[in-house]
């Protein structure tokens, strides 16, 4: 099943069953776990840069594909067809506010071998966009203690859900329970004006978990223009690498965190 998929330079690709389900996993560098889950419209060039990054700090990555086509860039077609499937696809609930997407199941089962195989304290998982929630899902029967939420956001910010956070109760508690039993601590990165990512949404988290979330809301005006649309994604397509730039701060915060978290 993976025959199809292209190599990623620096990365190995092999086939993870669970659940029932085998699915694609690229692998790089050695260190605590973290499983990089990519945004719409898939594994982009920019999301494999971030992987590549963590990697080079001292992380094992472990970025399973889930839907696109890895290393195509983004153009409004590409994207669609992308938003699309993930609509009429099972693995993914956009609109449900009160519990997380089926495909949580399977990544925290990813999560649980990744720690078996890296050792450390826990595992971290950043989520992107689409996936951004789903760090704070897999706090729930797996190891992961380091959560980053890059511009969460599912449900898809209609009246109503705009402050939503795609868990469960029971795995808004699990990561209650993640927090005071075991030290675990949560991240979160949005641009201010950012549709997709409500501001109501951090408010909610910052309710929810009060100093073990940490939340940077950067102005639009500090992302990358030549980025495929609005200022949006804070780590990848809209991420200026340049010193004393916001989003390189934020990216160079979230290193620092994962190391917080994972690293004795």
């Amino acid at each position: 099943m993976i025959d199809h998929l292209p190599t990623i330079p620096g990365f190995t690709l092999a086939p993870h069953r669970h659940l029932g389900e085998t699915r694609a996993v690229y692998r790089r560098g050695h260190g605590p776990a973290v499983i990089v889950m990519s945004e719409i419209p898939g594994i982009t060039p920019q999301v494999a840069t971030f992987a590549t990054t963590l990697a080079d700090a001292g992380f094992s990555v472990w970025m399973p594909q889930l839907f696109g086509t890895p290393l195509q860039p983004i153009t409004l077609p590409y994207l669609t067809r992308s938003v699309l499937r993930i609509c009429i696809s099972k693995e993914f609930s956009v609109l449900a506010a009160n519990q997380s997407s089926p495909i949580v199941d399977w990544l925290r089962a990813l999560a649980r071998e990744a720690h078996e195989a890296c050792g450390g304290p826990g595992v971290g998982a950043v989520g992107m966009c689409l996936t951004g929630n789903f760090g704070l899902a897999m706090m729930l029967d797996a190891p992961v203690i380091a959560p980053v939420l890059s511009q969460p956001s599912l449900p898809v910010p209609v009246p109503g859900r705009r402050d939503a956070l795609h868990v469960s109760p029971k795995e808004l508690a699990a990561a209650h329970d993640k927090i005071d039993q075991h030290g675990a601590r949560i991240l979160g990165l949005r641009f201010h004006g950012d549709p997709l990512c409500a501001p109501s949404r951090f408010e909610r988290l910052r309710r929810e978990f009060g100093d073990a979330f940490e939340g940077i809301e950067i102005d639009a005006c500090h992302g990358n223009r030549e980025g495929f649309g609005t200022p949006h994604s804070v780590l990848t397509t809209h991420l200026i690498d340049e010193a004393g730039q916001p989003t390189r701060a934020a990216l160079d915060r979230t290193l620092a965190f994962l190391r917080e978290q994972l690293v004795t």
